[in-house]
């Protein structure tokens, strides 16, 4: 969760401290702390009554703040659970959320109370953004949740859905090899190449082909950076997505986030965003034949044009499933899409490069398999056993939500013995699960092997693995993502040997991780390829 802008500028040195001390500034802070201590004096008084989950020392204002930005929240929340347990409440100022850090939790939550588990917590930014969360990700739980899911299970996800967009990968993938290709050849026989961007580029281009029917960088229209205003759009607004309003930690004090801009702000790219994308919905309505599904739009337009007993397909309905498709991780329809799939092939490939062994063998059953083609098919994935194991364990130990989506509980609910109020924020702490020492034998090693003959999947049947969640709210688009994680790994191993830039240093390689709407690398993977001949 991103601190509001007005904190963030709190907590940055002030040029002029005549600043702090004018009279509307000392005004306003003195309403905080009353409008503060009267909803602590509540809640303590409420909470009295309930048996609530142990809770970490919090502080007036920001609540545990300060204790969960010490570091990236996954890694401060297992450090606070191994002390106060694997259910823990915390607060993101006034705001409690629950904190579940283990597999054995999780499985009681998202199996024997998943209903109660069930709704997205929805923030200021999504109500605005993804018209009162009528996209997949953050509609309440309930009959529109319902249908809105079968749409997207049988329509648009499904296995033929999968296939069917296997030209587009396959086109998409040959541009980037060969993208890697021209880079290989300078006078000095090896370039250094930016990894990060070329996969991130051809993970957006294979997304918005599904989704638009075309490429954002192939659009026409560009501001003065030479980036078209859809590509601009489309980076801001997942960014604001994610964002957090001051009204989200302090609702009473909602009002800022008008002073401030803030809400008038997210307006506005709602309404710019959404008029690009009722363009390209009419574009598509005045091609639409009942044999035209070529992208998602064709599927929802022809789904609205022959009716749903289910649901009506507004245009609003159309634009908040496509908007939240333009970056895929923000909703659970596309929880496994274009900044997930990106992320997790950066950090295979990082990973790979650490343990050069495991790459290496990866390659042997690679090369052994494609035998010289020129083309990878979807067949030659299905032969590759351990490369689907180098896959696991990167997920593993790199979930790309490692905090999965919020959930939020329905009604008042009983866990573990501990009473969780309604509308309260659920986060699961995967990445905590994920690298249990009591579920995993050396958890924080790469190894690849350990999948092999092993019954252990990720879609959300086995609580010590659980990538893309489970339950009801679960990501219906893993198989879409994982083939195209898939097939890019599989070229970018086939083609190409690889190594790091500054010789055999493998131990060096920077694993920091960043902040961000998923688990991404905190430096760009610079490496050196090698074209193979087969």
């Amino acid at each position: 969760m991103a601190l509001p802008l007005v904190l963030m500028k709190q907590l940055q040195p002030f040029p002029d401290t005549s600043e702090i001390y004018n009279p509307l500034s000392l005004s306003l802070l003195l309403l905080i702390l009353l409008l503060t201590l009267v909803h602590l004096l509540k809640l303590s008084r409420s909470s009295n009554k309930l048996n609530l989950p142990p809770s970490p020392p919090r502080l007036p204002i920001i609540g545990n703040l300060h204790q969960i930005l010490q570091n990236v929240p996954h890694r401060s929340l297992k450090a606070l659970s191994d002390r106060y347990g694997p259910i823990m409440l915390v607060y993101f100022g006034n705001s409690p959320s629950l904190v579940v850090s283990s597999a054995e939790v999780a499985s009681e939550m998202m199996k024997t109370h998943d209903i109660a588990f069930s709704n997205r917590p929805r923030s200021i930014a999504t109500k605005i953004l993804l018209y009162d969360g009528k996209d997949l990700g953050f509609a309440e739980y309930g009959e529109y949740w319902r249908q809105l899911r079968k749409i997207c299970v049988l329509e648009l996800l499904s296995n033929k859905r999968v296939k069917s967009a296997q030209h587009i990968r396959v086109e998409e993938v040959s541009c980037l090899i060969n993208k890697i290709r021209r880079s290989c050849i300078n006078v000095h026989g090896r370039s250094t190449i930016n990894l990060s961007e070329m996969i991130l580029a051809v993970s957006n281009n294979i997304a918005s082909r599904c989704i638009f029917g075309r490429k954002v960088e192939d659009e026409e229209e560009e501001n003065g950076s030479g980036e078209s205003k859809f590509g601009e759009l489309t980076k801001k607004y997942p960014i604001l997505l994610a964002s957090t309003c001051v009204g989200d930690l302090y609702p009473s004090l909602k009002w800022i986030d008008f002073l401030t801009g803030s809400i008038g702000h997210l307006h506005k790219t709602a309404r710019d965003l959404g008029d690009l994308v009722d363009q390209v919905i009419e574009e598509h309505r005045i091609t639409l034949t009942d044999d035209d599904k070529k992208d998602f739009i064709h599927v929802l337009l022809q789904l609205q044009k022959d009716g749903n007993d289910g649901i009506e397909v507004t245009q609003d309905t159309l634009k908040a499933i496509l908007m939240a498709s333009t970056n895929l991780s923000s909703s659970d329809m596309f929880v496994a899409g274009t900044d997930t799939a990106a992320t997790t092939l950066e950090w295979m490939m990082a990973e790979l490069l650490k343990n050069p062994s495991i790459m290496k063998r990866a390659q042997k059953e690679v090369r052994g398999v494609v035998k010289g083609k020129l083309v990878i098919d979807m067949k030659d994935l299905d032969q590759m056993e351990y490369l689907k194991c180098v896959i696991k364990e990167s997920l593993r130990l790199h979930a790309s939500a490692p905090l999965l989506l919020p959930r939020e509980t329905r009604e008042c609910v009983k866990l573990r013995g501990y009473d969780i109020p309604a509308k309260t924020r659920v986060f699961v702490n995967a990445w905590a699960i994920q690298r249990d020492p009591k579920l995993w034998d050396r958890p924080k090693e790469f190894l690849p092997e350990r999948f092999e003959n092993s019954p252990i999947d990720y879609k959300g049947q086995d609580f010590q693995f659980i990538p893309f969640g489970s339950g009801r709210r679960s990501c219906p688009g893993i198989s879409f993502a994982v083939t195209a994680v898939e097939y890019v790994i599989a070229n970018i191993l086939y083609w190409f040997d690889w190594k790091l830039p500054d010789g055999p240093v493998e131990e060096n390689l920077d694993m920091s991780e960043a902040t961000g709407l998923t688990l991404q690398r905190k430096s760009p993977l610079l490496v050196v390829p090698t074209v193979y001949s087969p």
